[in-house]
């Protein structure tokens, strides 16, 4: 039987008998029905695993017992930070969702000029907590033990300011470069857009900024394939993809 990963938001250490926080101990408790004395493997972001055992548990409260901390290297070598444009329904929360399974270290959502979606105050908070959950929920069931962020999102044009030390590619279908063609990298900072793409500006302005256009093949995916497409061909490029 496959053990249980459960994130927690807390310190963990070896001998703990703590109680998990408010997310954890309602799946825990409500979602799985566990009991007193099964199993689960914790973390929280800091690259272990923890082993540990429920010692008590009610309708609102988990209690556990920390037994092993065990560290859990299957992160790649190679750190990409993504900028996604957003997209609308559930498409930008697939692209999230594969990208941690496939390795990305940090995500950046982007408003761009093909966005569609009209998010802003309380409405873009909560939609920036919902991806954040979507990277821990994609680490429990990957395997990953050190938790990609997820920053605010922000414009296409922003996000070009940022200084960066990265490989830093866009993903155009015009462009002749390919990622067989590419330099070997540790650190790459990769952008795609929404669904219609980048309009010609803002393929210019990241030409600007010092990115380099790739393509995937002759045919034209959609944002979230692309993603999950161009993430996984860097990590066998470059990363620990078999």
């Amino acid at each position: 039987m496959r053990t249980v990963r459960i994130y927690h938001s807390g310190p963990l250490q070896t001998g703990d008998n703590l109680f998990l926080d408010d997310d954890a101990a309602n799946h825990v408790g409500r979602v799985l029905r566990m009991q007193a004395g099964q199993l689960l493997q914790l973390f929280n972001g800091d690259g272990h695993n923890y082993a540990a055992t429920i010692t008590d548990i009610t309708k609102k409260q988990v209690q556990v017992l920390i037994t092993e901390a065990v560290p859990n290297p299957v992160e790649s070598p190679l750190r990409i930070h993504l900028g996604q444009g957003i997209s609308r329904g559930d498409r930008m929360d697939f692209a999230i969702q594969k990208a941690v399974e496939l390795g990305v270290t940090e995500i950046t959502p982007l408003f761009t000029e093909r966005c569609g979606v009209k998010l802003d105050g309380e409405r873009l908070s909560k939609r920036n907590e919902q991806w954040q959950k979507i990277a821990i929920s994609a680490c429990e069931q990957s395997g990953r033990s050190v938790v990609p962020t997820v920053h605010p999102a922000i414009s296409l044009a922003a996000w070009l300011t940022q200084p960066t030390k990265e490989l830093a590619l866009t993903l155009d279908p015009r462009a002749s470069a390919t990622i067989k063609t590419l330099t070997p990298a540790l650190a790459i900072r990769l952008v795609i857009g929404p669904e219609g793409g980048f309009t010609d500006h803002e393929v210019a302005i990241t030409a600007s900024a010092g990115f380099n256009g790739i393509q995937l093949g002759p045919r034209i995916l959609r944002t979230e394939t692309a993603a999950l497409t161009a993430i996984s061909a860097l990590q066998l490029q470059f990363g620990d993809l078999a």
